[in-house]
């Protein structure tokens, strides 16, 4: 048995099964008296050609700006679903929550509706929401530049010479111009009101409880959800979670990422030294493929390389940052392959295809509701000296985790927000039924292992965890291991959960 498991064991022994049966607290109570029933207009969504089930339905939830003002402004998500076929069977809904913040819970639906109705058969409706400032649902602006909102950009990849001043001018030009343009609706981007919204899903889609499959940042809503409506959740799934150290939240998420692109790096270097990959293959032995790479990018910092994208050239920073998001995923290993085969290449007639992530800016929206999210929910550092001790961090950064070049530790525009959190992170705890099933590859480049550990010890005997012995970002139905996805669909299906952690 593991050191926090054993600490935890005879408390939550003796609060679990009581909390498993908690009702809604009167305050609670009178929020939801308060709030206007929610209703839905379901229709045939829009778009059936882009490849989901044939019967996903779409509509528009009206929820308040300010959940403290519930009769006051509101706007508008977008919500989707796909209902159980056979009412005999059916147990409830699923929510599906996609990653971010920024992710779209209606496309991830729609990407994975025919793949889950195939695991959990008529189970549940599988239901979805696009959270404030994402997709269709109510968006925000900031109208920043299109220059600032590349992820090279976006993320505050320092200077080729390790210098952050352009990072921290950034910072400062994108805070002030989110405060002076993002107006209510920016600010009331926090998790805390994207569960709110939850809920009020969940009581206009009629059921007393809800049962959830959150990835990334999805897993960490779902997580706060179930730590502010312990009462409403049925079987909750966690993959690929995040530390969910209340004082810094993305802060850690960031600084672990230096770590977690090196745990993940050594699959691709694999992929890309394996005899298999014929033409496409980079180097004789793995151990080649991080030099490569590294010197590559270091060239490119002194000459970017005309691209597939007129006016985007390749630079260093776009190859590291398409490095670290095709890690996410085998399917992504050869188009990074070919793109550092072509950098590589001396015939100036081949120029590197730009993959989507890295080829221009992302929209406006976007940009505001991911910057957004995590400066409104908790406060970073700010003030005299942050700047010192933000160079500081970036240059040990750099140093011990050079294929991340200290992006993980540089300045972001929270250091400038001009708005203070509007309450305080929820802390998740060991109080609440136990009903929670953290899954997670040991090899996350985003979201690693060591960091998922920590919201399983927060959770104590609530939640079991299930370690896949796979490299990539989402494990359930993502990396293809056949025993975790097993694991995950019996949990929703039957409600059995493993009896103690288990690894696959």
């Amino acid at each position: 048995m593991s050191t926090y498991r054993s600490k935890s064991l005879l408390l939550a022994l003796s609060t679990a099964a009581a909390l498993s049966t908690l009702t809604a607290t009167p305050s609670a109570q009178a929020a939801e008296a308060a709030t206007p029933q929610p209703t839905l207009t379901w229709t045939p969504c829009a778009r059936p050609d882009l490849g989901g089930p044939t019967t996903q339905e779409c509509a528009t939830l009206s929820v308040p700006v300010d959940h403290a003002d519930p009769t006051g402004p509101r706007l508008d998500l977008a919500v989707s679903r796909v209902r159980s076929e056979d009412p005999a069977k059916r147990r409830g809904a699923l929510l599906v929550l996609a990653g971010g913040p920024g992710g779209s819970g209606v496309q991830r639906l729609t990407q994975r509706g025919t793949k889950l109705r195939a695991q959990l058969g008529d189970t549940y409706d599988l239901v979805a929401l696009d959270p404030r400032g994402t997709g269709k649902s109510t968006r925000a602006d900031c109208q920043l530049p299109a220059s600032d909102r590349h992820l090279t950009t976006l993320r505050s990849w320092p200077a080729p010479d390790g210098s952050i001043d352009a990072n921290i001018d950034r910072s400062r030009r994108t805070a002030d111009l989110c405060a002076r343009n993002g107006g209510p609706v920016l600010r009331s981007l926090t998790t805390a009101n994207q569960v709110r919204d939850m809920d009020l899903f969940r009581r206009a889609l009629g059921e007393q409880k809800l049962s959830a499959w959150g990835t990334s940042y999805g897993a960490y809503a779902a997580a706060v959800y179930a730590q502010k409506f312990p009462h409403r959740t049925d079987r909750w799934v966690l993959d690929s979670v995040a530390d969910p150290d209340p004082k810094r939240l993305a802060q850690t998420w960031m600084r672990n990422t230096g770590q977690a692109v090196e745990d993940a790096f050594p699959a691709f270097a694999a992929w890309a030294s394996d005899p298999a990959r014929g033409a496409d293959r980079l180097a004789e032995h793995p151990s080649a493929v991080r030099p490569l790479i590294l010197s590559l990018a270091v060239r490119l910092d002194r000459t970017p390389k005309e691209s597939s994208v007129p006016g985007t050239p390749l630079t260093g920073n776009h190859l590291r940052q398409a490095l670290q998001n095709s890690l996410y995923g085998e399917a992504n290993y050869l188009p990074l392959a070919r793109l550092i085969a072509a950098a590589s290449s001396t015939d100036p007639k081949v120029k590197p295809v730009l993959t989507p992530d890295i080829a221009g800016p992302l929209p406006d929206a976007d940009a505001a509701t991911t910057i957004g999210v995590i400066c409104n929910d908790v406060r970073w550092p700010a003030g005299p000296g942050t700047t010192a001790a933000y160079r500081r961090a970036v240059r040990a950064d750099r140093t011990r985790y050079p294929l991340t070049a200290g992006f993980p530790a540089n300045i972001t525009p929270c250091s400038y927000w001009k708005w203070t959190p509007a309450e305080k992170p929820t802390r998740i705890t060991s109080s609440g039924p136990s009903n929670i099933l953290v899954v997670q590859n040991r090899r996350d480049p985003s979201t690693p292992y060591f960091g998922a550990l920590k919201m399983r010890e927060a959770l104590g005997e609530r939640a079991r965890l299930v370690s896949v012995d796979k490299t990539g970002h989402g494990s359930y139905l993502g990396t293809g291991n056949a025993c975790g996805d097993a694991r995950v669909t019996a949990f929703l299906t039957t409600g059995v959960r493993p009896a103690a952690d288990t690894s696959c």
